[in-house]
């Protein structure tokens, strides 16, 4: 079978002015679509009302999750909003109306919260898993544009879609009310990490894997602990200090005050610069790097890689410290740029 062949000033990047032309058609349908969405969220944006709220309170109090429903285009728009929930902090998992009625009942639970989704309300699937929330006293969060329907009777809360037309050329496809329900479910599941508190940490927990969890590690994630870190006293000799940059496999020791307190470091470089015949004679304060670089341990690890870069040649390693504690000065750990290349960090 032959392969469409594609111009090569289609595969322009955006940024690039040999980029195609839209053509007028395109163009127009394009446009139609994108200014029906944006007139319809506007308009939904502004008939909000209390029942959001009302809605809100029953999916934060769910002792269980949120069972997501709906059939056809609200039935993709409902798995969707069912990973947001559950990446955000809400526990939810959608249940397909379809197979609730042979058997998947059984994930719909009392203490659970249904959210159902269907633009004309009338759709016959849905009339079993809407029938066993209310045998078990389970609330219903309907989503659709029809108040009268019988999802919209049955429901504890109604999220009423305002009218808006269609973008399809016949008016009969999902497109402007599949847009208004996955916009009205990113708002809750919003409303709902907001209430909730939701922190970065909390979010990098949901999503260790890919760039999103790569963006969230912190230092403290990937450092060696305190135990790890080399040290010697300021008054330390060099032989001494030679012998605990080998046995460290840092390439370097700190050099700390009384206190413990990190004043100084020695890497090869520093020994090499001091190299003389007195060298095995001086203390450690005499051929260290004063002020080295610290990294707090609470620092995202991206933070780590930009303060390593800064500088020419890159830093290898740097102290860690805490800056909350009694003492900011006390290295808590050591990180080295091996540790983040091993990360998966650039």
């Amino acid at each position: 079978m032959a392969k469409t062949q594609i111009p090569a000033s289609a595969t322009a990047s955006a940024g690039q002015a040999s980029a195609p032309e839209l053509g007028p058609e395109d163009r127009e349908a394009a446009g139609r679509v994108l200014t029906l969405a944006s007139d319809a969220l506007a308009k939904l944006r502004d008939t909000l009302d209390g029942r959001f709220s009302l809605a809100v309170d029953a999916m934060q109090a769910t002792q269980g999750r949120v069972i997501v429903s709906g059939m056809g285009k609200s039935g993709h728009v409902a798995r969707k909003i069912a990973a947001t929930l559950a990446s955000t902090g809400t526990p939810a998992h959608y249940v397909h109306p379809g197979e609730a009625s042979h058997g998947d009942l059984g994930m719909v639970t009392r203490g659970d919260c249904l959210l159902v989704l269907s633009n004309s309300g009338e759709n016959q699937e849905l009339g079993d898993i809407i029938a066993h929330g209310k045998r078990i006293n389970t609330p219903l969060i309907a989503i659709t544009s029809k108040p009268d329907s019988t999802l919209a009777r049955a429901a504890t809360v109604l999220l009423h879609l305002p009218e808006a037309e269609e973008a399809c050329p016949m008016g009969m496809a999902p497109t402007t009310s599949s847009t208004m329900m996955i916009a009205l479910g990113d708002a809750l599941a919003v409303a709902l990490m907001e209430r909730r508190g939701f922190t970065k940490d909390k979010y990098r927990e949901l999503h260790p894997g890919g760039r999103l969890g790569q963006m969230l590690v912190r230092v403290s994630d990937i450092m060696h602990p305190v135990e790890r870190v080399p040290m010697v006293k300021r008054d330390t000799k060099v032989p001494q200090a030679v012998a605990q940059i080998t046995a460290s496999g840092f390439g370097c020791t700190g050099v700390g005050d009384i206190a413990g307190r990190l004043i100084g470091v020695i890497t090869d470089g520093d020994l090499r610069r001091h190299l003389g015949a007195d060298l095995v004679g001086r203390d450690a304060t005499e051929v260290m790097t004063p002020s080295p670089r610290t990294i707090a341990r609470d620092a995202l690890a991206g933070e780590a890689i930009a303060q390593m870069n800064e500088v020419d040649p890159p830093v290898m390693v740097l102290f860690v410290v805490d800056t909350a504690s009694e003492d900011p000065q006390a290295p808590v750990g050591i990180l080295h740029m091996h540790d983040l290349l091993r990360a998966g960090f650039a």
